[in-house]
């Protein structure tokens, strides 16, 4: 079976009924959205949000109501994917292109949930491109910038275009191979102008759940960064 699909599925076991439940998004989280869309039309109830609009659009889709972030006080549970995980529950989010409303929707949730595939868990992160959220404006200045601090920027494209997120911005990714230091990265970048946020999410994973083989490992919350 499908390590995706086996994190994605048992993930859906920690909702419960009249829970305000985050939506990530990515492939991992849309084979979530079918098994919990099975669970609401058996007579679950929940109140949505959701992390972006091809999550909106996908859990609409399944007959799964989303109910917008500043209608709802807290959330009580987000699950999400990510592309790349630490020993500590730190991760790289962002390879969908929607990490800042990810990132928010995650600073408002009481616990946070990640589902993977075994194959994203690493010692140190790095490998995976690390996604920025940029502003249009001074885009190109902004990459000249970042290449002259050696951090190997590329403007995503797709379809010949420069992608654009939600939020009308773009995303510029970083090869960098290694990050020793995710803290000050993280605030190296916040500090140009344009940069709106990274995909560097610290502090922030309550529990991994890894789809191994045929069945799952989880991971809680531990000391980290």
């Amino acid at each position: 079976m499908d390590e995706k699909k086996i994190a994605a599925e048992y993930s859906v076991n920690y909702i419960e009924d009249g829970m305000v439940v985050g939506l990530g998004t990515g492939s991992t989280v849309s084979l979530m959205l079918v098994k919990l869309s099975e669970r609401i039309k058996s007579g679950l109830k929940i109140t949505a949000v959701s992390t972006s609009q091809a999550t909106t659009k996908l859990a609409v889709s399944l007959g799964i109501r989303i109910t917008k972030l500043n209608e709802v006080d807290e959330i009580d549970l987000t699950i999400d994917g990510a592309d790349e995980v630490d020993e500590k529950l730190n991760g790289i989010k962002g390879g969908g292109g929607a990490l800042l409303q990810e990132k928010i929707v995650a600073s408002n949730s009481k616990k946070n949930i990640w589902i993977v595939d075994s194959s994203k868990l690493v010692k140190t992160l790095g490998s995976f491109p690390l996604p920025v959220e940029v502003a249009q404006f001074g885009c190109e200045q902004l990459c000249v910038k970042l290449k002259n601090n050696g951090l190997q920027p590329s403007l995503r494209m797709k379809n010949g275009k420069k992608f654009i997120t939600d939020n009308n911005n773009y995303i510029v990714d970083l090869k960098l191979g290694v990050i020793p230091d995710l803290v000050a990265l993280d605030i190296k970048l916040k500090s140009f102008p344009g940069v709106i946020e990274t995909g560097l999410f610290y502090r922030i994973a309550d529990e991994v759940i890894v789809g191994a083989g045929n069945g799952v490992k989880i991971f809680s919350k531990k000391k980290r960064v």
